[in-house]
């Protein structure tokens, strides 16, 4: 019965440390002694979002759709964003055309008109100082009035400086608007523009479109409901690319590269090959020994690594075990 029992403790431990081996390495040696490696393909799936909130109306795939990078998936009501978008871009036009007139400077006819309101001002200030000449001379003969001869004076600085201002109108209209208007009805255009841009993402972020290949996992809302950018609308699985993952034994570290190429079987059609190449290898070890190593424990250190799958591999599915062998031999030890 002792017997007995401590064989099946034996059993059991044994089996722990094959487990422990599959859990940690992934490995192991085979019978012609070269390095056989045991993974998984890597599940890649992203949650699909609108950037935007809003109510969705359409929703274009179901669970099991394979899409196409850039493909059209979900579209939320554009009303609101469409008419931010729109009165933006009226504002912009209307920013443009403001800095094309100030650019263009004053027209011919606006020049003209100051030059007349000029020559006006002249007429009307020379008979200004000729009534107030003669009352002036009025005065002295004792004909006019001393309030008389004080209002024409008056009369003729007013137009005199009314004159000034024509002058002064008229030299601003031949140069033209500042460098430093122009300038900044400039920077209030690229404000508007940005402003337009902004407003064409969001309503572009209405429409959830497919970042890479893949299969629609599941979709998780329907037309009707109203979604924050936190709401995921579906959840894909990526298939454009093919990752393994698995680890490899620290004696057998000094024999693989990145680069080298692995043969990929899985179970159910182990007739079928492909082949992966290694694109990392853990700097690390996966998990931490003790702080003293015997070199028995050293040889069960084990290092991540991932390949990543050449050509296509429709019957590799994400999570799937497979089994990986090196290309060109490799020794265990």
């Amino acid at each position: 019965m002792r017997k007995a029992r401590i064989l099946v403790i034996l059993v059991v431990v044994l089996a722990a440390i094959l487990a422990a081996g599959w859990r940690y390495g992934g490995w192991f040696q085979g019978g012609d002694g070269q390095l056989t490696l045991y993974g998984n393909v890597d599940i890649r799936q992203v949650d699909l979002a609108f950037d935007a909130e809003g109510r969705v109306t359409r929703m274009h795939v179901q669970e099991g759709d394979h899409v196409a990078a850039g493909s059209e998936l979900a579209n939320l009501d554009a009303t609101t964003y469409q008419s931010l978008y729109d009165l933006s871009v009226a504002r912009a036009e209307a920013q443009r055309q403001q800095v094309t007139k100030l650019k263009a400077g004053s027209r011919p006819e606006e020049i003209a008109r100051d030059r007349a309101n000029v020559a006006a001002y002249e007429a009307v200030l020379f008979n200004a100082q000729r009534v107030m000449d003669r009352r002036q001379t009025l005065l002295g003969q004792g004909f006019a009035a001393q309030q008389q001869y004080e209002e024409a004076q008056a009369t003729a600085r007013q137009t005199s400086q009314i004159l000034e201002a024509a002058r002064q109108t008229l030299k601003l209209s031949q140069e033209g608007p500042r460098a430093e208007d122009i300038a900044a009805a400039e920077a209030q255009l690229r404000a508007a523009e940005a402003s337009v841009t902004a407003a064409k993402d969001r309503l572009d972020h209405c429409r959830l479109l497919a970042p890479s290949d893949g299969i629609i996992l599941s979709r998780n809302v329907e037309p009707g409901a109203v979604i924050l950018p936190t709401t995921a609308a579906y959840t894909l699985a990526l298939t454009s690319e093919i990752w393994i993952r698995s680890f490899l034994p620290e004696t057998a570290l000094t024999h693989v590269q990145p680069g080298d190429v692995f043969i990929i079987t899985v179970d159910g059609a182990p007739e079928k090959q492909y082949q992966a190449k290694i694109g990392f290898i853990s700097p690390t070890a996966e998990f931490t020994p003790k702080t003293v190593e015997t070199p028995e424990l050293r040889t069960q250190l084990v290092y991540r690594i991932r390949l990543k799958v050449q050509g296509d591999a429709p019957d590799l599915r994400q999570g799937m075990p497979v089994t990986l062998r090196p290309e060109k031999p490799v020794p265990q030890n």
